[in-house]
C-alpha cells in the first residue's frame, strides 16, 4: 500500500513539475480544445491494439503448452490492461492473468505465457525504433534525428542481449528466451506486432492531432515509440509523469513546443484508461473469482 502511494505522489509530482517547466497556461488551453474526431480514433487504435495483443496472447500460450480460446483472452487482457491503468508498476495486471491462469494450470506455464507475449510487444516496438533510429543516420540533412548516434547506441545495446542470449542458453532463462524470440518467426506473431505497434502509434499520433500539433513522419518511428517507452519505467501509476517529461523534452526535436508535447501525453492517458473501461462492464457480467479457461495443451 505504501508503495502504491509512493508511486502515486510520484507520477502526480512529475506531472506538475512538467506542468511548471512548461506553460500550464497554454497546456490547458490545448487539452480544453481537443478535437473530439482525433480522439475517437485514438479510442479505436487502442482498442485494435487490445484485440490484437489479445490474439497474440493465445499464440504465446500455445507455444508454452496452453490453450485459451480468443473470448477468454480479450476477457483476461482487458482486467490486466485495467489493473495496470490504475496500479503502480505496470506489472501488476500481468501478475492477475498469470494467478489467475494458475488455477486451472501449473503457474510456470501461465507464468511464461504473459510474460513471453510482453516481450514480444517490447521486442516489435525496438526494433520499430532502431529501424528508425538507422533510416534516421542515412537520411538527408533535413531529417530531424540528423547527425544523432542512438542507432549506434541501440544496436550495441541489441549486440549485448544477443551476445547474453548465446551464454546462457543453456540455462532456464536462456532456454525461455530463445523459445520466446523463435515465436517471432511465426507469421501471427509478427502480423500482430505490426499491428500492435502501428495502432498504439496511430492512437499518440491522433491524440497529438487531438491537441493541434502534426507529428511529422519521421518522428513516428522515433521520437512516438521513445515516449511510449518511457511509460515501462515502473516508478509510475499508468506510466504518468514519465511519458509527460519525455512528450515535453522530444516534441522540440521537431519543432514543437514542449506544453504541445505534454498535452499530446496526457490526452493520451486519457484516451488510455477510457480505452480499458469495457473492463468494469467485465466485471458486472462475469465472474472476476472465475480462472481464466486455460486447459494444458496436448
Amino acid at each position: 500500500m505504501m508503495s502504491f502511494w509512493v508511486r502515486l505522489a510520484f507520477s502526480v509530482g512529475c506531472v506538475l513539475v512538467v506542468l511548471w517547466w512548461a506553460d500550464a497556461g497554454q497546456v490547458l488551453l490545448r487539452l480544453r480544445s481537443l478535437d473530439a474526431g482525433w480522439m475517437a480514433v485514438a479510442l479505436i487504435a487502442l482498442t485494435m491494439a487490445t484485440f490484437s495483443m489479445s490474439h497474440r496472447w493465445q499464440c504465446a500460450a500455445r507455444a508454452f503448452g496452453l490453450s485459451l480460446s480468443f473470448t477468454t483472452a480479450l476477457r483476461e487482457y482487458y482486467l490486466g490492461q485495467f489493473i495496470n491503468t490504475v496500479l503502480p508498476g505496470g506489472v501488476v495486471g500481468d501478475m492477475t492473468r498469470a494467478v489467475r491462469a494458475r488455477q486451472s494450470v501449473d503457474f510456470s506455464s501461465a507464468a511464461q505465457s504473459v510474460v513471453a507475449e510482453r516481450l514480444l510487444g517490447q521486442l516489435a516496438m525496438l526494433s520499430l525504433m532502431f529501424a528508425g533510429f538507422a533510416i534516421a543516420r542515412v537520411w538527408p540533412d533535413d531529417l530531424i534525428w540528423n547527425g544523432v548516434d542512438l542507432a549506434v547506441l541501440v544496436g550495441l545495446v541489441l549486440l549485448a542481449a544477443v551476445t547474453s542470449l548465446s551464454m546462457m542458453r543453456n540455462t532456464a532463462t536462456g532456454r525461455f528466451l530463445l523459445r520466446t524470440i523463435a515465436l517471432m518467426r511465426s507469421p501471427a506473431v509478427l502480423l500482430h506486432g505490426f499491428v500492435t505497434t502501428t495502432s498504439l502509434i496511430l492512437a499518440f499520433y491522433a491524440c497529438a492531432r487531438a491537441a493541434g500539433v502534426t507529428i511529422p513522419p519521421e518522428g513516428w518511428a522515433t521520437v512516438i515509440p521513445l515516449i511510449l517507452c518511457a511509460m515501462l519505467i515502473p516508478l509510475s501509476v499508468g506510466g504518468w509523469g514519465w511519458r509527460e517529461g519525455a512528450a515535453g523534452l522530444l516534441f522540440p526535436v521537431f519543432g514543437a513546443s514542449a506544453d504541445a508535447g505534454i498535452a499530446t501525453s496526457i490526452s493520451y492517458g486519457i484516451a488510455l484508461l477510457l480505452s480499458v473501461l469495457p473492463a468494469v462492464g467485465i466485471l458486472f457480467v462475469t465472474n472476476f473469482s472465475k480462472p481464466a479457461s486455460l486447459t494444458k495443451g496436448t
